[in-house]
């Protein structure tokens, strides 16, 4: 776990920062600098930072998934002898027996998970913010942020986790044994073929358990950021945290 959380962070401002900077570009595309933002402004938005963030945590991803499939066969009691010797050294030798895209292997679909998953973060937050706020729109306490947030991470992994699990086949495919997937879609049908389409939701309650804490806290720093960095109170361009 250790190279991707030294990369979660900069993961985080990828995504953030894209999707604060594409909500701005759409305003002043519109001409409408000053309005609130649109719900397909935020869902478009959402799924550029998704696709942007891709482009930085992928390698860390591969290589997290790498070496939990090599600890897992530890653990079964499999004789072999154990690959990679920790991160750097995975990661080391990707580059050296796969060439520098192999540790971008199973991008695609994770694309095709962050994309969707990040369009439904980001409107669910903006959404039950809205909700919560009301017609007043009056600024949110920390509990309303933190339910928003929280929320807001269930509904990204239940559009996320299918495509979570096709990355994560293509990404040790070909590792411990003979290449099954000639690529993205061929993975796809031969993972219904087999395993029938249940098996896609299959972890979707322990990232329920997982989202919810976790994106509270990311949403609450977020609100709490840049409350500290906003020059102009008036320029706010989503609900405010007021801390009581």
């Amino acid at each position: 776990m250790a190279l991707p959380v030294s990369t979660v962070s900069m993961t985080s401002s990828v995504a953030f920062g894209t999707y604060r900077n594409c909500l701005q570009s759409l305003k002043q595309i519109r001409g409408a600098d000053k309005d609130p933002d649109t719900k397909l402004d935020v869902l478009l938005s959402g799924l550029a930072a998704g696709i942007a963030q891709t482009s930085v945590m992928s390698p860390g991803d591969t290589v997290k998934v790498r070496l939990q499939c090599q600890t897992e066969s530890k653990r079964r009691g499999t004789n072999i002898k154990l690959k990679y010797t920790g991160p750097i050294n995975c990661l080391l030798v990707i580059v050296k027996e796969e060439g520098f895209m192999g540790l971008y292997r199973g991008s695609l679909p994770l694309m095709l998970r962050d994309g969707p998953a990040m369009s439904t973060y980001f409107l669910t937050y903006a959404t039950i913010c809205e909700w919560l706020a009301g017609s007043s729109n009056k600024k949110l306490d920390w509990g309303g942020v933190m339910l928003a947030g929280g929320l807001a991470g269930m509904a990204a992994w239940t559009i996320g986790t299918p495509m979570d699990v096709i990355k994560a086949r293509m990404q040790i495919d070909g590792v411990r044994e003979t290449k099954r997937y000639k690529g993205f879609l061929h993975c796809f049908a031969e993972t219904v073929r087999v395993e029938g389409g249940s098996v896609f939701f299959r972890s979707l309650g322990i990232s329920w358990l997982r989202a919810f804490p976790v994106n509270m806290v990311v949403f609450l720093t977020y609100e709490v950021l840049i409350g500290f960095l906003q020059a102009a109170p008036e320029s706010v361009d989503s609900p405010r945290l007021e801390l009581e």
